[in-house]
């Protein structure tokens, strides 16, 4: 009978200018005592991003497999990474679309029986010690040479870990790096070379985690009755679960936008200007260099909808279809000024800006009426997107109901805030009831 051998992965890639000279990392560990069994790295040449956190996977169980090639479906491997994309994709719960992954999605498929194989995504600062090792052999690369373990220090950085049950017995990291070499070299025979394929991550290793969204799934169901009165401020209760976090994007620009037209559900339904499809791919940008992302659903306007393309061609997702997330109805003022309202729907306009329950001139809606509906979106989401984070692509106005019903600000504050074309807002739900407005109208990303 097998006895059991339990492995931790924990694997990272970097490409400095995405694509630049780029290089990945591996570290195997101990699950029993959290001591380093092998380390692998390698400078790659010219690589995305994701191709480096692919090739670090692909590594690290290769690594794993050659400290016990006897082992077979004994043999446990847990897989630890920053990368978002590739843990997602590997646990099946994201779809690989771009046709340059596909192939190092199956080679790290076919390394290890699936069964024998679980992912967990991890921020980067629990990642230090394959992150250094990714460094060493970018660093390595620069100056013209290979990694070598015996001038590593990278474990020097590595966070404390925590041994989980079941203790095995012990490995040297340099014997083990010594194994791990020689079944790298020998599984990179006759293979095409991943430095020259690209992908859709944007950002370079050493760009800091992001701190306004929540990225692992998981939540705790609360009575109704608990849930119904959520305490706040200081007295809180302990969060209960994980939230859903709503990344709230506006849509890019059309024509209208730059001259400050009313333009709602109502009117023409523009489609995104010149300026406009440059703030989505901006945006798309951001999103796969963050990685947070599991979700997303937008407005049926033309508008959001070719924001809410781009970013999931980038990431590889669907786009769900949110009729509530619509902009107002701004009636017969769609398409004018404020300006040009005031001159042709004065008092009207003067009721509308005074009391939410005011629907704009010919039928629109009122800011009670959006809201109503908004908050039933918001409602259906919460629900459905339990634990997860979710970019919502959808409108001013929307946005900013969103942002007030979460401050339980009065319907006045609408006016007080600013929001950009593109510009992403963030709040968080709670299972217990409470919200968190963690960003607004940040435009960082179009800089």
């Amino acid at each position: 009978m097998s006895i059991a051998r339990r492995l931790v992965v924990e694997a990272d890639g970097g490409s400095r200018g995405n694509p630049g000279p780029a290089g990945y990392g591996a570290v195997v560990i101990d699950a029993a005592t959290g001591e380093t069994l092998a380390e692998a790295a390698e400078y790659i040449g010219v690589a995305t991003n994701n191709v480096a956190e692919y090739r670090g996977l692909i590594a690290g169980l290769t690594a794993a497999k050659a400290l016990f090639p006897d082992a077979g479906d004994a043999l446990r491997v847990h897989v630890r990474m920053d990368s978002k994309l590739v843990v997602e994709q590997m646990s099946g719960r994201w779809k690989i679309k771009h046709p340059d992954m596909k192939p190092l999605a199956a080679r790290a498929a076919a390394i290890l029986p699936p069964s024998s194989v679980t992912y967990e995504w991890i921020p980067r600062a629990q990642n230090k010690h394959a992150d250094r090792l990714a460094n060493e052999a970018m660093d390595a690369g620069r100056d013209g040479r290979q990694w070598e373990a015996s001038a590593s220090t990278a474990e020097l950085d590595a966070p404390a870990r925590t041994p989980l049950p079941h203790r095995g017995p012990p490995g040297d990291a340099v014997a083990g790096a010594a194994k791990a070499r020689a079944a790298l070299a020998a599984a990179r025979g006759g293979t095409a070379d991943a430095g020259t394929l690209f992908d859709v991550d944007a950002g370079a290793s050493e760009e800091p985690e992001p701190t306004d969204v929540t990225a692992v799934a998981g939540t705790t169901a609360v009575p109704a009755s608990e849930a119904a009165s959520p305490q706040v401020g200081w007295a809180a209760a302990p969060d209960l679960g994980t939230p859903a976090t709503f990344i709230l994007l506006r849509h890019g620009e059309t024509l209208l936008t730059p001259e400050k037209r009313f333009s709602g559900s109502g009117g023409t339904d523009p489609e995104l200007s010149a300026v406009g499809r440059d703030q989505a791919a901006r945006a798309a940008l951001h999103f796969a260099a963050l990685g947070t992302v599991q979700d997303i659903v937008c407005s049926p306007l033309r508008r959001c909808r070719e924001t809410a393309a781009a970013v999931a061609d980038r990431l590889g997702l669907d786009v769900r279809i949110e009729d509530g997330l619509r902009e107002s109805d701004f009636g017969a003022w769609e398409g004018l000024t404020f300006g040009e309202v005031r001159e042709r729907y004065g008092d009207d306009l003067t009721a509308w800006l005074a009391d939410p329950e005011t629907a704009p001139t010919g039928g629109g809606e009122s800011f009670t009426e959006v809201a109503d509906r908004v908050a039933a979106a918001r409602d259906r989401l919460t629900a459905r997107y339990a634990g997860r984070t979710v970019l919502v692509v959808t409108h001013v106005t929307p946005i900013k109901t969103l942002v007030r019903l979460a401050l339980e600000a009065p319907a006045q504050s609408m006016f007080r805030m600013e929001l950009s074309a593109a510009s992403i807002s963030t709040v968080a739900y709670y299972g217990d009831g409470n919200t968190s407005v963690r960003l607004l109208n940040d435009t960082s990303h179009l800089r």
